[in-house]
């Protein structure tokens, strides 16, 4: 089982992410996923950065994958999705806009998770199209993977979302922007000031959920640390991208995935506490510790 590093869904500063994934060209992931999904007003990276980073990262010897916006709004967008699939790379669809364009290209594609598959016969459908693996639905359980996997008859890769805020929904409102009272066109780059999304709580003062300009997540960290020996039909693991300790949860993982002595408490790099309930059919914000009682 291979382990893989998601596309940053947040927005850091240019010089931020150019260390960060200096940094993961070292690290024990086999594949990385490169480019803006969220939101087409963060240029701290162009296109143009975005595939120099791929070429570096390639010639460091990881497999390269783009990932496509998960909400396109407008012609720009359009077009921007486009030279994704003439860049030469692997790319992530998305959206059903991006899997038609790759399609009509010839070239294969990874099905991401914000793509509506729930059974086999669909399964089939995007392998057809071009798919070589797929992310199940961010809510499906281990149950709904299992069945999905066992009515397929395409030779296709899993990989399921195993660490991280789960990217649960798109909206056209910026959210953040929102926040501080501003309109989308003119937010300001707000989230620039929050590099792990913004926490809402609830009138109880529970977290509930993260912000990150149009894209709702969860507000603890989704972690299937506890069920790496019962992932059975599963080929390859993603770790999404947060500002602190990316390094040492990745590592932490690719040492028990080996059978040796990972850190004790890997949960201490992610104080928002740590969610696993949609994994076993529950509500998701379920933490870890009450779907293991």
């Amino acid at each position: 089982m291979q382990l893989t590093l998601g596309p940053l869904l947040y927005y850091w500063p240019r010089q931020t992410v150019l260390d960060f994934y200096a940094e993961a060209a070292h690290w024990p992931v086999e594949t990385i996923y490169l480019g803006e999904v969220v939101c087409a007003r963060r240029h701290e990276l162009k296109l143009a950065d975005w595939l120099a980073l791929a070429a570096d990262l390639s010639g460091a010897g990881k497999q390269v994958v783009l990932s496509s916006q998960g909400l396109l709004e407008s012609s720009g967008d359009l077009i921007g999705l486009k030279k994704l699939i003439e860049s030469g790379f692997a790319i992530e669809a998305n959206d059903l806009g991006a899997v038609k364009l790759a399609r009509d290209a010839g070239q294969r594609f990874v099905a991401g998770p914000h793509l509506n598959i729930y059974n086999g016969p669909t399964l089939d459908w995007f392998a057809e199209a071009g798919a070589s693996r797929w992310l199940p639905p961010l809510e499906a359980s281990r149950g709904t993977v299992a069945a999905i996997l066992a009515e397929r008859t395409a030779a296709v890769e899993t990989e399921v979302f195993a660490h991280g805020r789960l990217p649960l929904a798109f909206s056209a409102r910026c959210f953040t922007a929102r926040h501080y009272d501003l309109n989308k066109d003119g937010c300001e780059f707000k989230c620039l000031d929050h590099p792990d999304g913004l926490t809402m709580t609830t009138r109880d003062g529970q977290d509930f959920l993260c912000i990150n300009g149009i894209q709702t997540m969860s507000a603890a960290c989704h972690a299937l640390w506890h069920e790496l020996g019962e992932l059975a039909g599963i080929e390859a693991l993603r770790i999404s991208p947060q500002q602190h300790h990316t390094g040492d949860i990745v590592a932490a993982y690719a040492a028990k995935l080996a059978g040796q002595a990972a850190a004790a408490d890997v949960a201490r790099w992610n104080p928002e506490g740590w969610v696993d309930g949609y994994w076993h059919g529950d509500a998701g914000i379920r933490p870890v510790s009450e779907t293991q009682s």
